[in-house]
């Protein structure tokens, strides 16, 4: 007898009451029930009861098509855990040579530390030293991410400077994030553990999906998104454009909103330093999604289009990403869109208001 794909009691708790529904983007786009929460669940439990081949198109289909934005979590009454589900469905189907060639071969360069040391040193983000302030009772340390500190080195200098009191060991590796979420979550595991290891005391991030995978491998008490850890102290200054009070929209980071319900922080935050505008969907996926964008790119632009033009329609000067990967996204289809309106991710923006005393 084969060892079981799923945990049965987190497969068990769905009821199929359909709350998922309207929650979930691919379900949206395609409104076919197996694009659903809902769906892939009894696709999940057929793979479990042997009613289905292991290796049937339409299961490999589906848990590829997922964004797993984990949106059907908050609003599912059972309490249902789709997220995990959703990786030890991508442990099953991604096995080995199975696995996506785009995706093994990121997941490689993630756990190649020295490159990533040597990469952030040229690209300047922020670097190894004493806190510029006398460290807390209970120690800081600042997580730099993998790809962060090459692609957006700007966003570790500016939490930096809102964190002074953090230490910045720049030996730090992948916390396994982009492991966990394409197939590999023993890795993922581990990685995290290890990174746990190398950050003492409380690791603060400015990455959504880093901060909801660490949270579920080290415990939430050891990690906190940036805006997390800001929230309950007064944003300095003044965010400007053309000498007045510049209009800033926010994108969620999926993970960090459903995952760790953390929401209302950034908000409070850019709601101090500048006219703070609700996006209609800002709660839901830009279609980043980790390595979706790369994966599935023709459903990941539909998505992301159709939010292009809400901000566009906003009036808006910044978009605020609380995720790399959302940022990344953002600035490509404002740039295709030839729009006017900045991504930028929300330490820049703190930091850059900091810098510009209220009024």
């Amino acid at each position: 007898m084969t060892d079981p794909v799923f945990d049965p009691d987190l497969l068990s708790r769905c009821i199929s009451c359909g709350f998922c529904l309207p929650a979930c983007p691919t379900y949206a786009e395609t409104g076919d029930e197996a694009s659903s929460p809902r769906g892939r669940i009894n696709l999940m439990r057929a793979l479990q009861d042997g009613d289905l081949d292991p290796y049937d198109p339409t299961l490999r289909e589906q848990s590829s098509q997922c964004l797993g934005c984990r949106a059907c979590e908050p609003v599912c009454p059972a309490g249902v855990e789709y997220g995990q589900l959703l990786e030890q469905w991508r442990d099953h189907q991604w096995k080995g040579r199975r696995q996506p060639l785009l995706a093994r071969a990121l997941m490689l360069a993630a756990r190649m530390r020295p490159g990533f040391r040597a990469l952030g040193a040229l690209r300047r983000s922020a670097t190894k030293r004493p806190p510029r302030e006398t460290p807390p009772a209970a120690p800081l340390s600042l997580m730099l991410g993998c790809f962060e500190r090459v692609l957006f080195p700007g966003v570790s200098r500016a939490a930096r400077k809102l964190v002074p009191e953090a230490a910045v060991p720049t030996g730090q590796g992948c916390c396994g994030a982009l492991h966990a979420h394409n197939g590999d979550t023993a890795t993922g595991e581990r990685l995290a553990r290890q990174l746990g290891e190398d950050l003492p005391g409380t690791i603060v991030t400015t990455s959504g999906g880093c901060a909801a995978h660490l949270a579920s491998v080290l415990g939430p008490e050891r990690v906190q998104e940036l805006s997390a850890h800001l929230a309950g102290a007064d944003a300095a200054g003044e965010l400007l454009v053309d000498g007045r009070r510049a209009k800033v929209a926010l994108q969620d980071s999926c993970h960090l909103r459903n995952g760790l319900g953390v929401w209302k922080q950034p908000r409070d935050l850019l709601e101090q330093v500048a006219d703070y505008v609700e996006l209609p969907s800002a709660a839901t996926c830009c279609g980043a999604a980790g390595t979706y964008s790369l994966l599935r790119p023709r459903e990941s632009r539909r998505i992301l289009d159709a939010k292009i033009q809400e901000i566009e329609a906003a009036g808006v000067d910044y978009v605020a990403a609380v995720n790399p990967g959302c940022l990344r996204q953002l600035r490509t289809g404002l740039r295709r869109a030839r729009s006017r309106v900045e991504a930028v991710h929300i330490a820049e923006l703190l930091a850059r208001a900091a810098d510009h005393p209220s009024r």
